[in-house]
Formats: structure tokens, C-alpha cells, sequence
């Protein structure tokens, strides 16, 4: 794909300084600029790589002024981050632009296909499944049987959707991901062996929800597991059976979730954290990276460590606990000078 400077300017809505009709196909960082690269100066700091870069064309605000000859076409804006930012998602756009149905691969006959769906190579949609317009899903996925996706998503390649499952508006599955499969639900008996439950259950993603390559979200025993509105879940976590997470929540990679644990909305949770089943995290809650959940956490706490302390509490107890070996040492030095003097 390749853009004038003229061109980008328009959707910019900026201005050029040089040559009008230059081409560029890729973005770049200022540094490793290329000849046929855009890229970018916000950061005052990176200004001497404007007199440096091979850039065909680089976005400045509209207050630069360059203090020495230079090789680039300018295109001035009020905001170069944001108009970077934005150049970014044209691009993204245009470059899955795709559409039409790719051979080989199985559509259902019950399946009912909107506009402008692309369904890649290799892919398989099963029976009474419903795509909405502008769908893409890419090639080797798995739709399994009356599977609901809303206009907008993005389903990258690799991804298995179990039968039931509802995805909403706008959504991005990465590479990977494993939506309905089953939660983690077997009987002991009483010689020790374990029957597998039954999970008849589904999962729903609502609109503007975000999973992570390799990501995992298991289907209910009965009822639903529901990713609501807004959240966006980084690779390698697992989402267990009957879990719901609360509106514009953000969780960190390898974290795990475990079975029936409601999670409220706008929390912040960091990689590696590990949550018990079965209890109620509040809203606004942040966790800390590496931390253990074991218990219910009220709306607006901040916890790290394992088991979770408060934030404030962790920090204090570990300046005590790097402190140990010294503590030892002067309760070992306390002992000798008493039993020396008995």
C-alpha cells in the first residue's frame, strides 16, 4: 500500500513541507527510518534523529522548526503522537480490509453469513451460526455450532469457538484463543475416581472486548461466562468456568482465574496473579503483579503479595522481611551477651 504525502496530510489534516507527492508503504520509528518510511517526532528528545533519518516523510507538530538541513518530507499537525496514533489504526484498517469467502473451507448451509465477511482458508463454521457484516475471521478457525458474532470482530488465525457461544461488536480474538471449552468439572467417587460434569453451559463476550493469543475462556457448567463490556485480557490467561468480569477490566498475561469468581468492573489486575473460585472482587480493585487471591477484595483495594496484603501493608512488611538476616543477627549477638552473663 503506498500514500503520497498529500494523501496522508488529508486524513491528518495537516500540512506538508516538501515534496507533496512522495511515496511511503511502511511506519517506522525515526531512528530506523527507511526510504519509503513514515514515521513520527512528539519526543523532544529524539530531535536530533530528524536531521539523521531516511525517512520519506516524517509527522512533526506544527511548532517544530528545524534548526539545520533536513532530508524529510514534514507533514505538520497539532498533535504528531495522536496523528501517528491515528495513521496507525487508517493503516491497520486498510490492511485488514478483507472480504470474500477463501477455499477450501466448510459454511454450514444453516449459517447465516452478513456483508463483507471474510472467512480465511482452512476455516470451519458450523450449523445456524450467525455472522454479522464486516466480520473476519481468519484462516484455520473452528465456529462451532450456533455460534452468534457480532459486525466488527476480528478473529485471527487459529482460533476455536465452541458451540453456543455468543461474541459481541467489535471485538479482537488473537491467535490461539479457545473460547467455550470446557470448565474443569469432574465427581470423585468413593474409590477415589473422577467423573467427569457435564458443562452445558457457554460463554459470552460483549462489545469492545479484547482477548490475548493463547488465551483461554471455559465454558459454563450451566448458565453463561461472561467478559463484559470493555475488557481487554493479555495472552496465556485462563478465564475458568462460570466467571464474570466486570465492564472495561484489564488483566495481565498468565494470569488464572479460578471457577465462579465475579470479578466487578474497572479493575487493573497484573500477569501472573492467581484468583481463587468461588469469591467477589470489587470494582476499582488493582492487583499487583505476581499476587494471590484468596479471599474477597472490596471495591477500590490495592493488594500485592502472596497471599495478598493491602499495597501499603506488603511494603512495609518487606523492608522488615529484607531486614531479617540483620534481625537474626542482632537477636543472635543479644543471646551470647546473655548467656555470658549467667
Amino acid at each position: 500500500m503506498n500514500f503520497t504525502a498529500e494523501q496522508i496530510a488529508g486524513i491528518l489534516e495537516g500540512e506538508v513541507f516538501g515534496d507533496s507527492s512522495i511515496k511511503v508503504s511502511k511506519l517506522s520509528k525515526i531512528e530506523e527510518g527507511a526510504e519509503g518510511d513514515i514515521t513520527f517526532l512528539s519526543n523532544p528528545k529524539y530531535t536530533p534523529h530528524i536531521y539523521t533519518t531516511k525517512a520519506s516523510i516524517t509527522i512533526v507538530n506544527k511548532s517544530f522548526s528545524p534548526e539545520k538541513a533536513i532530508h524529510t518530507t514534514l507533514i505538520k499537525v497539532d498533535d504528531a503522537y495522536k496523528a501517528f496514533s491515528k495513521l496507525l489504526e487508517y493503516y491497520n484498517q486498510v490492511k485488514m480490509n478483507m472480504s470474500g469467502i477463501e477455499q477450501p473451507s466448510h459454511i454450514s448451509e444453516s449459517a447465516k453469513i452478513g456483508e463483507k465477511v471474510y472467512v480465511g482458508a482452512f476455516s470451519y463454521i458450523g450449523n445456524n451460526v450467525v455472522i454479522g457484516d464486516n466480520v473476519k475471521i481468519y484462516p484455520n478457525c473452528y465456529i462451532g455450532d450456533n455460534v452468534n458474532i457480532k459486525e466488527n470482530t476480528i478473529i485471527f488465525a487459529g482460533v476455536k469457538v465452541y458451540s453456543d457461544c455468543q461474541v459481541g461488536r467489535n471485538c479482537f480474538i488473537n491467535s490461539g484463543a479457545i473460547i467455550g471449552a470446557d470448565g474443569f468439572g469432574f465427581s470423585p467417587n468413593e474409590q477415589g475416581e473422577y467423573s467427569k460434569v457435564p458443562q452445558i453451559g457457554n460463554v459470552i463476550l460483549e462489545d469492545f472486548v479484547d482477548i490475548g493469543a493463547a488465551t483461554t475462556i471455559d465454558r459454563a457448567t450451566l448458565g453463561s461466562t461472561i467478559i463484559r463490556k470493555g475488557v481487554k485480557l493479555d495472552n496465556q490467561i485462563q478465564i475458568a468456568h462460570n466467571v464474570e468480569i466486570g465492564k472495561n477490566t484489564v488483566i495481565a498475561a498468565q494470569t488464572g482465574v479460578a471457577g465462579s469468581t465475579k470479578i466487578g468492573e474497572n479493575c487493573i489486575i497484573g500477569g501472573q496473579v492467581g484468583i481463587v473460585g468461588h469469591i467477589t472482587i470489587g470494582n476499582n480493585v488493582k492487583i499487583q503483579a505476581q499476587s494471590g487471591i484468596g479471599r474477597n477484595v472490596a471495591d477500590n483495594e490495592v493488594l500485592q503479595g502472596s497471599p495478598a496484603l493491602s499495597y501499603g501493608d506488603f511494603n512495609k512488611s518487606y523492608v522488615h522481611f529484607k531486614n531479617l538476616p540483620k534481625l537474626v543477627k542482632s537477636i543472635n549477638e543479644i543471646e551470647r551477651k546473655l548467656d555470658g552473663n549467667n
